[in-house]
């Protein structure tokens, strides 16, 4: 396989090793410097970049596009583009792309394990056991079922669709809240993040995070979740009030927490590292090698097809022609 050398495309933060290793054999790419450089890079070869490749964070921010006079496009690995500056872009006309479909199941995977091992506190149990615990305290405490609760998501994308699919086979009864009602959708609709929260056992955050959810689930609406209540958390860590979270599961606000994603990753808040009803993943949601080579591929494609076409395979803004 040729590597193509071009300035026209730009790669911007640290990628994922997958995504690294996939687009490194394919092309040869300048990456935007950090520090004192970066201005020079952007006067002396910004204008010359069509493409940007990112893939989270730092992501691409209003200043950055102001600096690419010719961006076309944004291709993003991953399914939350929640690091770019979507209004900037648009403005602009300048498409943006993104993962979705291939992580989905992997997500509502993650999102089971979460709710099993916060409800049944297996994490718990396995530390008990190899604490010695079992022998010299006996029998290991009662925990909650998952079979038969109220479970509400909060996004009922694809992810969240996922999630509710595999809920079913634990007879739960689903609910949800979306900005809209779907036609069609077998589920209970709530009319609000709150309406949501006091009606189940479980809420299960799996909107978009960006500047429309910022802080969506709020402290009403974790008191309205109350203290036999759960929260799992694997969309973003911007769409809960995470203060307000720590001080309600720290304090008997809430029963538990499942929590994949922080306000500010990689740092996680002291106060949760100390208790055990709170389970917390360093943001793995769609960390398998099989999604991660399709989300890296599905990237690639993107940024194949613009090159030779104009268009974006699954495009979140379609670029201005």
């Amino acid at each position: 396989m040729a590597i193509k050398k071009t300035d026209e495309v730009l790669r911007i933060g640290a990628f994922e090793p997958t995504f690294d290793r996939e687009l490194t054999a394919r092309y040869d790419l300048p990456t935007l410097p950090d520090g004192p450089k970066r201005s020079e890079f952007l006067s002396s070869r910004g204008a010359k970049v069509r493409v940007v490749l990112t893939s989270g964070g730092p992501g691409v921010d209003a200043d950055t596009i102001a600096s690419l006079p010719n961006l076309e496009a944004i291709v993003n690995n991953g399914a939350g583009v929640d690091a770019i500056d979507l209004a900037a872009a648009k403005r602009r006309g300048i498409g943006v792309s993104n993962t979705p479909d291939v992580l989905s199941d992997t997500v509502a995977d993650t999102a089971l394990g979460l709710i099993l091992m916060t409800l049944r506190r297996f994490g718990v149990a396995d530390r008990y056991v190899r604490a010695g615990r079992w022998g010299r305290d006996g029998q290991f405490p009662y925990a909650r079922d998952v079979s038969g609760l109220q479970v509400g998501i909060l996004g009922l994308g694809r992810i969240g669709s996922a999630i509710a699919t595999r809920l079913l086979g634990f007879d739960c009864a689903v609910a949800y809240h979306n900005r809209h009602r779907i036609d069609g959708s077998p589920f209970r609709y709530a009319q609000s993040p709150v309406e949501l929260a006091e009606s189940v056992d479980i809420l299960v955050v799996a909107t978009t995070g960006d500047r429309t959810t910022r802080h969506l689930v709020d402290r009403a609406v974790l008191e309205a979740l109350g203290p036999e209540g759960y929260l799992i958390n694997i969309a973003r860590g911007s769409v809960v009030d995470q203060d307000a979270l720590v001080e309600l599961v720290a304090g008997g606000g809430l029963a538990g927490a499942g929590l994949d994603v922080f306000a500010d990753e990689p740092n996680v808040p002291e106060a949760l590292l100390e208790l055990d009803n709170v389970v917390l993943f360093p943001h793995i949601g769609s960390a398998t090698a099989r999604t991660r080579k399709a989300m890296a591929m599905l990237a690639i494609r993107n940024l194949d097809t613009f090159l030779s076409t104009g268009d974006l395979v699954t495009p979140v803004l379609r670029p201005r022609r």
